[in-house]
């Protein structure tokens, strides 16, 4: 029984999926990056909101505070 010899533009066409295949999975992959990112992103701004709420500093306090470069 003889073997088929699988042609150049076989090859081609199944190397061009596997790349398809391979961006579709790293595009999602990113996708669910980002969107982690910003949930993330989210709760940082929550806590920060809260624990503004629950200091004793004054807004003049603390914006000089995050400006300061120490």
């Amino acid at each position: 029984m003889a073997r088929r010899t699988i042609t150049i533009d076989e090859k081609i066409e199944r190397a061009r999926k596997e790349v398809i295949k391979a961006k579709e999975k790293y595009d999602a992959a990113v996708n669910e990056l980002k969107e982690l990112q910003e949930r993330k992103k989210e709760i940082q701004s929550k806590e920060l909101i809260a624990a503004f709420q629950e200091s004793s500093r004054s807004y003049e306090e603390i914006m000089s505070f995050l400006k300061s470069e120490d």
